[in-house]
């Protein structure tokens, strides 16, 4: 059996399965957790699966102590994240003349990656669901509402349309910022102040965001990005908006919930699903919330999500609040609520009397300062500079990115693939020292590709109508390091 017997059918397949699980002759089904799309046949399911797993087995004969990453065949793509210990995400990619050169595995592994920590924020890890009902129905229900919800994101009609080399200059899994004046700072200082004091003798954490961009945060790095990232998915304005303009193919009906405070009174559970996108709208008095469920006693009501901080081993509840272009996320301890809404609600209560001038003066002066989505744009580049160790990163804007020709972006991808490659056999041979590169290509439209790596920094850009020198290059790069210096 070769690679290509993996996947007999049109489109990307995504699933989710546990080592530890189905090792019996007879049992192979329970290992699979998740598997889109849902409607391909059983016997697929498992062939799929048990090649992923052959993959797995004969990779670690070679190198024990690494993961495999991606496979690739003639006919498919096999990108590998091992989510948690044994509980792996595979995602099979068919390959075909159009986009042969234009799959990253870097890209379609931070899918996996950012789904997983998504499914972890609102549900906890999957380990945990298995080892609390050991029959998996539990674990089942939630990923396959959660990663279907996901997975909208990317359908058009029946497929998923994947990352191609048009989003080479967009990064998953970092945060991008907004920089502020000191007298913008002091005020967010003090509306962040206002905002811990909402709970009497329990500091609230909170994050403010200005359009799509991180303004200021309390909370732990791992924890910005991954509540920055559902912002930027389902919260933000302009994410609100196209939530109300959005159609889903998603399937109507109830499943297993997390959370048994939204259980109805026949022990029955509600749906929670946070990245539903119809579900989520913000109200008259500025808070954005969704009517996830309808239960028997309360009727149809607007809930607060609830959230596991893996740092703080704590379950948290979310409130978000949003004046025209500020949106603040405001974390909650759910230990610190003895009834959840009442005290959800004196929280408000308290958002609305004591931040609300906080909240105007913030916003009219980052509106003031705003200079639209070009603000941070540097002329005659295309450019995203990241820094993977603090998760953050600046890009070109959509609008000067679409200017590239499909050549320069082609080759922008082809040299972001390689460099992944080389990244992680470097990581590979030495995990504790980040490696330097800088690579200058001259593509077949004539436009410089670069892409350097230093001090753990990673900069790519295209330069298209520039010089026929690498000294140009070579200047070029110097002088865009010198606006964003190391």
């Amino acid at each position: 059996m070769g690679l290509s017997s993996a996947a007999e059918i049109d489109g990307a397949q995504l699933c989710i399965f546990d080592l530890r699980r189905g090792q019996q002759e007879g049992q192979e089904l329970d290992k699979i957790l998740f598997f889109h799309p849902a409607d391909c046949p059983i016997l697929l399911q498992l062939s799929v699966i048990g090649l992923c797993e052959g993959i797995i087995t004969f990779t670690r004969i070679f190198s024990p102590e690494d993961d495999c990453e991606v496979i690739e065949s003639d006919k498919h793509c096999h990108v590998f994240y091992q989510a948690e210990p044994d509980i792996w995400m595979v995602l099979v990619v068919q390959k075909i003349k159009d986009n042969e050169s234009t799959l990253r595995f870097g890209a379609l592994q931070g899918i996996l990656k950012e789904s997983h920590s998504l499914f972890a924020m609102f549900h906890g890890p999957i380990r945990t669901l298995l080892d609390r009902q050991p029959s998996a129905e539990f674990a089942r229900g939630h990923l396959h509402t959660f990663v279907t919800d996901y997975l909208s994101d990317f359908s058009v009609g029946k497929k998923l349309q994947l990352p191609t080399y048009r989003d080479s200059l967009t990064e998953r899994g970092t945060v991008q910022m907004l920089t502020v004046s000191r007298e913008v700072a002091l005020e967010v200082q003090s509306l962040t102040t206002v905002l811990g004091s909402c709970l009497r003798n329990v500091i609230c954490q909170s994050i403010v965001l200005f359009e799509d961009l991180l303004v200021s945060t309390t909370l732990p790095l791992d924890d910005t990005l991954n509540l920055y990232t559902y912002a930027i998915l389902r919260l933000t304005p302009s994410a609100l908006s196209s939530n109300g303009n959005s159609w889903s193919y998603l399937r109507k009906g109830g499943y297993v919930n997390a959370d048994t405070t939204l259980s109805s009174a026949n022990g029955a559970a509600a749906a929670e699903r946070p990245l539903q996108r119809e579900k989520l709208s913000k109200g008259k008095d500025g808070f954005v919330a969704a009517d996830f469920a309808t239960t028997e006693i309360r009727g149809a009501v607007p809930l607060n999500p609830i959230l596991w901080f893996h740092q703080a081993e704590e379950r948290m509840y979310l409130c978000v609040y949003q004046h025209k272009n500020l949106t603040i996320l405001l974390v909650i301890p759910a230990s610190s609520l003895i009834n959840g809404e009442e005290g959800i609600a004196h929280v408000k209560r308290h958002l609305l009397e004591n931040a609300s001038q906080n909240i105007v003066t913030v916003e009219q002066k980052l509106s003031r300062g705003w200079g639209g989505e070009n603000a941070y744009h540097v002329g005659g580049y295309r450019y995203i500079l990241s820094d993977p160790n603090r998760k953050v990163s600046r890009a070109s804007p959509p609008g000067k990115v679409i200017t590239l020709s499909k050549d320069s972006l082609l080759a922008l991808n082809r040299l972001r693939g390689e460099i992944d490659l080389e990244k992680s056999r470097a990581k590979r041979s030495d995990p504790t020292h980040d490696k330097d590169y800088e690579v200058c290509i001259r593509a077949k439209n004539n436009a410089w590709i670069i892409a350097k790596i230093s001090r753990g920094k990673e900069l790519y850009m295209a330069i298209e109508k520039g010089g026929e020198t690498l000294l140009y290059a070579s200047t070029a790069v110097e002088k865009f390091s010198n606006r964003y210096p190391n």
